[in-house]
């Protein structure tokens, strides 16, 4: 049996997609994915601006260079907060995505993002969606209301591949140059609770 950090093990890399209803995370990963996504997705209870939402996650793979990577995209919903940290156990990196032209849910998107880094800290992207729209924040504007520096924060069309394989590879990027990324057993151990 092989173990992390062993030369013959290759255990999937992992990668959370999240944000608030309707950002466009479900969209993500299937652009992404080179499998047919499993979604978890249930009829509305409440007026969410969409039918369907998603309850448990949605999970694609791709493969990066003979790396398998997973890709799981959260609920948007406060309610199903306890799948946040649940599904970001593990991982080496967060997307956080969020509409450009729905100002009124950065709220619920930054506090997602304190959610999960707090309990978590992995390296992460704000990826700004919808920025075909009228009237839409861009990147350098969402980074400011966060408190992030500009380049944390990039415009992505989540249905175009260029747009979210260039996404991925940036927040790849910020992942090797995390010092928990140096320990690559790091990542496959679970935190304390």
């Amino acid at each position: 049996m092989t173990m992390p950090g062993d030369p013959a093990f290759h255990a999937p890399l992992k990668l959370v997609v999240s944000g608030p209803v309707g950002a466009g995370k479900t969209t993500f990963v299937q652009t992404l994915s080179q499998t047919p996504v499993v979604a978890t997705e249930a009829e509305a209870s409440e007026d969410i601006g969409k039918r369907n939402t998603t309850v448990a996650f949605d999970f694609g793979t791709l493969n990066l260079g003979g790396h398998e990577l997973h890709l799981y995209g959260t609920p948007g919903q406060d309610r199903f907060s306890f799948m946040w940290e649940v599904l970001c156990e593990g991982a080496l990196g967060l997307v956080l995505l969020v509409a450009g032209d729905r100002p009124q849910d950065f709220l619920a998107a930054r506090n997602i993002l304190e959610f999960i880094t707090s309990r978590i800290p992995v390296p992460f992207l704000v990826g700004v969606t919808h920025q075909d729209q009228p009237r839409v924040w861009q990147p350098e504007d969402v980074a400011l209301y966060f408190g992030l520096p500009e380049h944390q924060a990039v415009g992505i069309n989540a249905t175009d591949l260029q747009q979210s394989q260039l996404l991925l590879t940036r927040l790849l990027e910020l992942t090797l140059a995390s010092p928990s990324v140096l320990n690559p057993a790091a990542a496959f151990e679970r935190n304390p609770t």
